[in-house]
């Protein structure tokens, strides 16, 4: 297939710390021609995924300096190495989704305010949270992360429908948030280990992520040309909450982060992984991302 989904630039595969968990520079474009609503032509899909991409650009960057305030501090070296890729794998998950968020701010989906929004959220609770609940927000967003990774690679069927074009952006995010999962939870356990701060800092980031992630919808919507489908948010409902329900199969994961024994390497995923990596080599024409 010529022209898949998003062309990149090929990258040699080269190891960039002592890790398993390592950045893969991808340089992601996007095809002027795509439709505004890519997400199987549907309007809520689509712009529910964007207010996600909206928050990650300057999320990402939260969760670097969260971690990267213990880093010097580490005593397991594995760990440190993870770090690393960790960051690494953060720095080009903003970056992409900064270039995606544009391309969208170019199909009239005012991008930009809710970036500027989430902007001056980060900066709001790095000055008002301590480390340590900066730290376990992380690790919260980060469950959230790789459980909403682990359903898409787990059901390809939850992304039916999407252009082919965007399919790998989202594809190659959910791999490597799945691959460096229990990072920032590493970092926590040994640097602050604290069950009540890291369950606690759970609920009040999962009323945050809800309440948000529908705001963020309502002010892409509010600054579009073209009237609200009704059809498609209805639609949209019901494929979260309903049949299929996505959400609804997320409960269980969701609710194991808050077991004094939770850790996110529990679940493994390495065979999830190498499919996904498997199927993005092969729609990239990218040798080096399926080893």
């Amino acid at each position: 297939m010529n022209n898949k989904a998003v062309a990149t630039s090929p990258s040699a595969p080269k190891k960039l710390n002592n890790s398993d968990i390592q950045p893969r520079k991808m340089d992601f474009s996007f095809d002027p021609a795509m439709p505004r609503y890519w997400f199987d032509n549907d309007q809520f899909k689509t712009i529910l995924l964007t207010a996600l991409s909206c928050t990650f650009p300057e999320g990402e960057r939260f969760f670097v300096r969260s971690v990267r305030h213990y880093q010097k501090q580490l005593r397991d070296p594995l760990l440190r190495e993870q770090v690393k890729g960790f960051i690494g794998q953060e720095a080009h998950h903003g970056n992409e989704h900064d270039a995606f968020n544009h391309f969208m701010e170019s199909k009239g989906v005012p991008t930009r305010k809710v970036d500027e929004f989430v902007n001056r959220g980060m900066r709001f609770m790095a000055k008002h949270l301590s480390p340590q609940r900066q730290l376990a927000k992380t690790c919260a967003l980060e469950h959230f992360t790789a459980m909403l990774a682990e359903l898409m690679l787990e059901h390809p069927e939850f992304l039916k429908g999407m252009d082919e074009r965007m399919l790998p952006l989202w594809l190659w995010h959910a791999v490597e948030e799945s691959e460096h999962k229990a990072v920032a939870f590493d970092v926590y356990q040994e640097q602050v280990g604290n069950y009540w701060v890291r369950t606690s800092e759970m609920a009040f980031t999962t009323l945050e992520f809800i309440s948000f992630t529908i705001f963020h919808y309502h002010q892409l919507r509010k600054g579009m040309d073209d009237p609200t489908d009704w059809r498609s948010v209805r639609g949209g409902v019901n494929w979260l909450l309903g049949k299929p329900g996505w959400l609804r199969k997320l409960g269980k994961s969701y609710l194991a982060y808050y077991k004094r024994d939770f850790h996110p390497a529990k679940r493994d995923s390495t065979f999830l992984r190498k499919q996904g990596l498997k199927k993005l080599s092969r729609m990239l024409d990218r040798s080096d991302l399926a080893g």
